[in-house]
């Protein structure tokens, strides 16, 4: 059980996204805004819990690095989907991070191969600037944290209920897209730049 504590935590994430999503689409539910803020919140919570209990616990595996990236891509694109759906953000948004994600996670397939891994000791990324702009603890809490206030933001700027200050999270919560769509593609780069080597 120990050893499968961190895999549980990050497949948990996915399971809260989906029902965050289903809460934002239920307009008529009482408080379904309110639940999804406090499971948003849990789910940002849970992206560095579980690094930080394989780390803990030394149960850290290239399944949980993987279980990682793939519970990353779920929870941002089902977020960045939905948000567009409703009308919140623009088209272009899920469109470049989907995009983005497809090459980079078929280029770590190579690495993987290879018994390179995105992130950690073994990491695919050889160069200085890439290590830090990819890898580096410093640039993966960054963009986690611009992700999360994206998202939080961006539901609590939404909300059906009028409350002061409501305008400025929302706008909050887009430039946070923004910076976050940024993050994205310049996180993806290197990766591209540095699997070159895998051909």
């Amino acid at each position: 059980m120990k050893k499968n504590l961190a895999n549980i935590v990050t497949l948990s994430r996915i399971f809260f996204v989906f029902i965050v999503v289903g809460l934002l689409f239920c307009k008529n539910c009482p408080h379904s805004y309110q639940i999804a803020l406090f499971l948003t919140a849990i789910l940002m919570w849970f992206d560095g819990l579980d690094g930080f209990i394989a780390r803990k616990l030394n149960v850290s595996s290239k399944l949980g690095a993987l279980l990682d990236i793939m519970g990353d891509r779920i929870v941002e694109n089902v977020f960045w989907i939905a948000f567009c759906a409703l009308g919140w953000i623009n088209v272009s948004i899920p469109i470049i991070v989907l995009t983005r994600g497809i090459v980079t996670d078929s280029l770590r397939t190579l690495a993987f191969e290879k018994g390179y891994t995105a992130f950690g000791a073994t990491t695919m990324m050889q160069g200085k600037i890439a290590k830090f702009i990819v890898a580096s603890n410093f640039s993966r809490f960054t963009y986690a944290v611009c992700k999360a206030v994206a998202f939080f933001f961006l539901i609590a700027g939404n909300m059906p209920i009028q409350y002061q200050n409501q305008e400025l999270i929302l706008q909050i919560g887009v430039i946070c897209a923004i910076i976050s769509v940024i993050f994205c593609v310049l996180r993806g780069l290197p990766v591209i730049v540095e699997s070159k080597r895998f051909f």
